[in-house]
């Protein structure tokens, strides 16, 4: 019971509410690399990540890939299929070793229907995941890879230690990886980072990838709605 709690869309529950929930958890662990959910699963259940890494990405047909979301202790995924009951529509695999809650579809519709504070809490993670999509397809739209990039930098970094204006991603990106986030080659990734640390703008170092200015970034991205 106690356990559950340390998921933090249930740390407020009462006594009760929280035995009702935990009585139909299942918790296990996975490997690093192994295959939580395949797309179009017929699985429902929602999973919520206690300990580890997960990335959640789209595979199209033709064999590429897009990196949509990696998740920490603490998020959730599989809800979707808990709400609507259709095939799953992306792929998950464990990053590093992770420790999952695995609660079944009812278990969590019900959750979300008769504790306010549960239901409210999973509005608001769907209406700030349609924003994020909204904003990653106006970038498709509108911005070319260069922009993507750059705009993409500023996402995965935070605030540089030692420094009140830099920003830092890290551990270092691969440039593989990046190209999946933004939908382009891995080559394309190359030689545009080799642009922007030629221009000063970023900087390769063992501990990461320095964002030096920022601001610069946000004006390359700035550009295309300029024109």
């Amino acid at each position: 019971m106690d356990e559950i709690r340390k998921i933090p869309l249930f740390s407020g529950l009462g006594d009760g509410d929280a035995r009702r929930l935990a009585v139909h958890c299942a918790w296990r662990t996975v490997a690093e690399n192994e295959l939580i959910i395949d797309y179009e699963d017929e699985t429902a259940e929602v999973l919520f990540v206690v300990d580890g890494r997960v990335r959640i990405l789209l595979r199209t047909a033709a064999g590429r890939e897009v990196i949509l979301d990696d998740m920490q202790g603490g998020k959730y995924f599989g809800e979707m299929a808990a709400i609507d009951g259709m095939p799953r529509s992306a792929n998950v695999t464990a990053l590093d070793k992770t420790r999952i809650c695995a609660m079944p579809d009812q278990v969590f519709r019900d959750a979300c229907t008769t504790i306010p504070s549960v239901g409210l809490s999973v509005m608001k993670v769907l209406a700030a995941r349609v924003r994020t999509l909204n904003q990653r397809l106006s970038e498709y739209a509108f911005l070319t890879a260069r922009q993507r990039l750059c705009a993409e930098l500023l996402r995965l970094s935070r605030p540089r230690m030692g420094s009140n204006t830099q920003r830092i991603v890290s551990p270092p990106p691969l440039q593989r990886e990046l190209a999946d986030r933004i939908s382009t080659q891995r080559e394309v990734v190359t030689r545009e980072i080799a642009g922007l640390a030629r221009k000063g703008i970023v900087e390769k170092t063992r501990g990461g990838l320095v964002l030096l200015d920022p601001e610069q970034l946000n004006s390359i991205i700035d550009e295309a709605q300029s024109k």
